[in-house]
């Protein structure tokens, strides 16, 4: 990794957006996207359309570019990884067409496995170079209690290694909040109570900073044509969701046992903003099946208070029992990714995935509700 610049920890140049830059200095239409999680999502603002982050850097582009048509594209959901972002990439970000600039944020909600992140960082940023090759990329890194350890902490380091291996710009929010505290000029505290989700003063910074790189990065151009940065053909990690897809529910066979649900209006939900349609079956023997071809394949399940025990089997293998129930499934319904194993290979992948009838002894039924089939 190379050293860091004057900014310390803060930006990291790399590549810059030359692409975003060049297309700004004449006018048209531009479509940005932010993909990440409930901080990019907006929670904690007063207003997430127009107190967050995301919001405020809307309304900064807005200003700075007026003669350009902006369209922006909030794929920001509470609680998911960058695994599952790069799963849903194409129906959260893709939807409108390809995109021109494309903020990533996942370092808060990224687990502690560093292959599982590379995983889907890198997958998200050869799948966008793949689908969407105009667009530049710019990740960013939130505050969060194991993100103000140090200058450099583990989750960011990880996405640090994918941005500086594809030359991809990164600021970093957390390092100047580490900055701040260790001055005593910022109480994160008081800005963020839950360590995490930041109030409206908490989120005008993180706006100011992000401010104060795009200032440097669209700056004047360089004389000529900006081209695109020869990226490595071979990934850090063979196993990387660059081919990651969520399909319907509907893309799968279920026996008589399911019926089709959706949520109803005073139901509990949480970390989903979308349609609530789904699958859902309660008895034991229930079972659905499903082939994709890559080298995993998973389901997104909607889990809550009455969620069961499932298990699934892989090409005929032996079934595996899974219990995702937790702590947060006794309060609300949310959205859960269950992945089976990588392979080595790509191929055809069959998975059945049946009811056991079994459940948590927290959970007060033996529910499966199947949000969306996984593919890679």
């Amino acid at each position: 990794m190379p050293e860091p610049n004057n900014n310390g920890f803060f930006i990291m140049k790399r590549g810059g957006l030359p692409r975003f830059r060049a297309k700004l200095r004449h006018n048209g239409s531009l479509r940005v996207a932010f993909l990440g999680g409930s901080i990019t999502e907006g929670a904690g603002a007063s207003e997430a359309e127009s107190a967050s982050w995301r919001a405020l850097t809307m309304q900064y582009l807005q200003r700075a570019y007026p003669r350009q048509c902006f369209e922006f594209i909030n794929a920001g959901v509470g609680g998911t990884n960058s695994t599952l972002g790069a799963h849903r990439f194409e129906e959260h970000v893709l939807y409108s067409g390809p995109v021109d600039l494309l903020f990533v944020e996942f370092s808060v909600n990224d687990g502690e496995e560093r292959s599982e992140s590379v995983r889907g960082m890198e997958g998200i940023v050869r799948k966008c170079r793949r689908l969407s090759p105009e667009a530049d990329i710019c990740f960013v890194y939130t505050a969060a209690p194991k993100n103000l350890t140090g200058p450099l902490p583990f989750n960011i380091a990880v996405h640090e290694e994918v941005a500086d291996y594809y030359g991809i710009p990164s600021v970093n929010f957390a390092f100047r909040i580490y900055e701040g505290m260790q001055a005593g000029g910022i109480d994160w505290s008081i800005l963020a109570p839950d360590g995490y989700h930041p109030h409206d003063a908490g989120y005008a910074l993180y706006a100011g900073y992000m401010q104060e790189y795009l200032v440097s990065a669209l700056g004047e151009p360089e004389v000529g044509t900006p081209e695109p940065k020869a990226w490595p053909a071979v990934p850090l990690e063979a196993g990387n969701y660059e081919y990651g897809i969520m399909l319907p529910y509907s893309a799968a066979a279920y026996s008589a046992e399911f019926r089709t649900a959706g949520l109803l209006p005073g139901d509990p939900l949480m970390n989903w903003r979308f349609s609530t349609e789904h699958k859902a079956a309660e008895q034991p023997g229930a079972e659905l099946s499903f082939t994709v071809t890559g080298q995993s394949a998973g389901v997104l399940l909607l889990y809550g208070p009455d969620s069961g025990i499932f298990e699934y089997s892989v090409n005929g293998e032996p079934f595996m029992p899974v219990n995702l129930f937790d702590d947060w499934c006794l309060n609300a319904y949310r959205p859960i990714p269950v992945l089976f194993p990588i392979r080595t290979t790509r191929g055809s992948l069959s998975v059945v995935i049946r009811n056991t009838g079994q459940k948590d002894v927290n959970s007060k039924g033996t529910g499966l509700r199947v949000l969306k089939l996984l593919g890679n």
